[in-house]
């Protein structure tokens, strides 16, 4: 009995520590883990593709803003309405960081706002600076917060951009949806372009939609992209990747990687 006593003792104090060790594994197989969006933040900040994508961007946008210039009909003054972050600012440092930390926004993202140290996108200054020349204004719309209007203030201002001040600084309040400021702006100006990152800086009806649904509406306005509407390239976050997750960032990291891996066509 005594030789049971000690084999079934021996049996136990190998299988516990490994069903811990197996407890262990499963919760860090998929612990929060940033290493997916390495090579989106590396592109972003070491391509020098990335840097000839704004060029040709900001190119073709003042020339489809002379083309606008040319319509003798407009009654209003002219406005270019753009986003900021990743549009006229580079906030890839704050994603670097979000990689080497291993953290998630919001988290630290007030505190790089309000440094005011973002780098201006290649081309934006130029483009901006021949928009303020020919008699236009230009509004920042974006989706940073109140509390974070002094940094971006400080930021646009000593980065030399062009109506850097309150008026022309539309923030979030409480809604994502941009498209009450860009109608409060139509009211007062004739808007030659709309500029960002994400589908929602041009349009409404992008929000909160499914994938198969905004690819839809891009195909409905296909006219617009490249006229009224240019977009910048952000592999590094965006609407793109909540529709992914279907909006809900609550989901464990698990079940968002297996939505990121269910979004990949092989052959």
């Amino acid at each position: 009995m005594k030789k049971l006593t000690l084999i079934f003792i021996s049996i136990l104090l190998f299988v516990i520590p490994a069903c811990k060790n197996a407890e262990k594994a499963t919760v860090t197989d998929f612990s929060k883990d940033n290493n997916y969006m390495e090579m989106a933040v590396l592109y972003h900040q070491q391509s020098a593709e990335i840097k000839a994508l704004y060029y040709q961007s900001f190119r073709l946008a003042r020339l489809m803003f002379e083309q606008d210039l040319l319509n003798a009909s407009v009654a209003k003054k002219r406005a270019v309405v753009v986003d900021i972050d990743e549009t006229m600012l580079n906030n890839s440092p704050y994603q670097a960081k979000c990689v080497l930390e291993n953290i998630s926004y919001p988290s630290q993202w007030d505190e790089w706002c309000n440094k005011g140290i973002a780098e201006a996108l290649p081309g934006t200054l130029d483009f901006l600076n021949y928009v303020a020349s020919n008699s236009a204004e230009v509004f920042y719309v974006s989706n940073r917060m109140e509390d974070q209007r002094q940094g971006t203030l400080k930021n646009l201002k000593e980065k030399g951009f062009p109506f850097a001040d309150n008026e022309h600084l539309m923030l979030k309040t409480v809604s994502t949806n941009k498209e009450i400021y860009r109608q409060q702006i139509a009211g007062k100006y004739h808007i030659s372009l709309l500029i960002g990152d994400n589908l929602s800086d041009f349009i409404s009806g992008f929000d909160k939609q499914p994938a198969g649904t905004r690819e839809y509406k891009v195909d409905s306005l296909r006219s617009e992209f490249g006229k009224r509407f240019i977009i910048l390239p952000n592999a590094m976050y965006g609407d793109w990747e909540s529709a992914l997750y279907q909006y809900n960032y609550k989901r464990t990291e698990k079940q968002k990687d297996s939505c990121r891996k269910a979004g990949l066509k092989s052959f």
